[in-house]
């Protein structure tokens, strides 16, 4: 497009002529300025009409709206990370299967499998799910101690305590395995024998041969004069922390069949009680009962109301208590009875909270007695003891 040279002194100033493109450029640059101060001038010079009040009402509502819509989304992301936070100080969610110090085993027990049949078609559910307590992650050293095992050979000898410790820490549930438990041939007894005449190496526990059959003080009922109470309605009960099932043996004998709960502390107690023809079930009272909604026509406990999860279920002892007294009710049929066998109260505040928390459920009290035990075995003065049997009402 050649230039203009301009000689000024002893230099030269050269002014290249502008080419198409350029010129293009400082067009368009140009037009861009202009109509930027053009909206400028716009904007401070107009004056808007004003609005009328039912326009005003309800653009402030859409603002408002729009405030409260903003707020509540941010309380919702608030909860959830208040939920993640106690998730992670209750143990919740931290059994990850990824994790690489889980054993091999649990992590097989742990991945969710797909249903062999397909997707459930009333449910909706295509994966099974097993089933761990949460508590189980604040022992994750024992549970990983419990599934480190070779599959199908036998199981760890020495892990023999092991579930014990981890139910009485809340880990219930425990996971199933792949190992082969021990078994020893045992002499069994035709029933009614075997209710009190027990092999000798299953003496797990003492027998009570006089309990509930002869009275040693006024706390003391009778089986026969509760049974009479229901009118002959009692078939099938439960027992709950039951010990060595003497109460369960006594139900046998009147052809009533109980469950019983019980722990295997400090023997094998589950061994000792199925050694007597009777039914035991490994179950701390801090679990929820695995039976359907009214199911007994009898629930019967000495000490289940102390034993009801304060440690596994990481509650204060009225919580539990009440927990425990709802799922007892739960349980147990209308009309049927509940009896409450001998109950240590500590001091006087306990007795009031366990009758506060017994008459929320307005049981018929049939049997109501508060009396004292002297305890040859402690020197101090004796001591308060509760027996009632409670009639359930019919609801709804």
């Amino acid at each position: 497009m050649g230039s203009v040279s301009l000689k000024i002194g002893d230099g030269t100033v050269r002014f290249r002529r502008a080419t198409l493109c350029s010129s293009a450029f400082h067009l368009v640059m140009l037009t861009s300025v202009l109509i930027t101060n053009l909206f400028a001038l716009y904007v401070f010079t107009y004056a808007p009409k004003p609005l009328s009040p039912a326009v005003l009402h309800h653009k402030n509502i859409s603002v408002i709206s729009e405030h409260v819509a903003v707020i509540l989304r941010e309380i919702e992301s608030s909860e959830r990370r208040l939920h993640q936070i106690e998730r992670e100080l209750s143990g919740y969610e931290t059994l990850d299967p990824s994790l690489p110090s889980l054993p091999s085993e649990l992590k097989i027990f742990l991945n969710r499998h797909p249903l062999p049949l397909g997707p459930d078609s009333r449910s909706k559910i295509t994966e099974m799910v097993s089933s761990v307590a949460h508590s189980c992650a604040r022992s994750s050293d024992l549970l990983a101690q419990f599934m480190s095992y070779k599959p199908n050979a036998l199981c760890p000898a020495a892990d023999s305590h092991l579930p014990m410790k981890l139910i009485s820490r809340g880990c219930e549930p425990l996971p199933r395995r792949r190992c082969l438990s021990h078994t020893k041939p045992r002499q069994l007894l035709p029933l009614p024998k075997c209710l009190w005449n027990t092999p000798s190496f299953t003496g797990a526990a003492v027998l009570d041969k006089q309990m509930w059959i002869k009275p040693r003080g006024k706390n003391d009922f009778l089986i026969d004069d509760v049974l009479a109470l229901a009118g002959g309605g009692i078939r099938i009960g439960f027992d709950i922390a039951g010990g060595a099932g003497n109460f369960a043996a006594r139900m046998a004998e009147r052809n009533i069949t109980v469950v019983t709960s019980t722990l295997n502390a400090g023997g094998p107690v589950g061994e000792f009680v199925a050694a007597r023809g009777l039914f035991p079930l490994q179950l701390s009272p801090a679990n929820r009962f695995p039976f359907f909604d009214s199911t007994f026509d009898l629930v019967h406990t000495m000490n289940g109301l102390d034993e009801g999860g304060v440690i596994g279920m990481g509650q204060d002892p009225l919580k539990a208590l009440e927990f425990l007294m709802f799922d007892i009710d739960r349980i147990l049929r209308a009309g049927g009875l509940f009896w409450l066998d001998n109950y240590l109260c500590v001091d006087d505040e306990r007795k009031r909270t366990v009758t506060r928390v017994i008459e929320r459920f307005g049981y018929k009290k049939l049997k109501w007695v508060v009396g004292e035990k002297a305890n040859a075995t402690i020197t101090v003065k004796a001591q308060v003891y509760l027996s009632a049997v409670l009639q359930k009402p019919a609801r709804g």
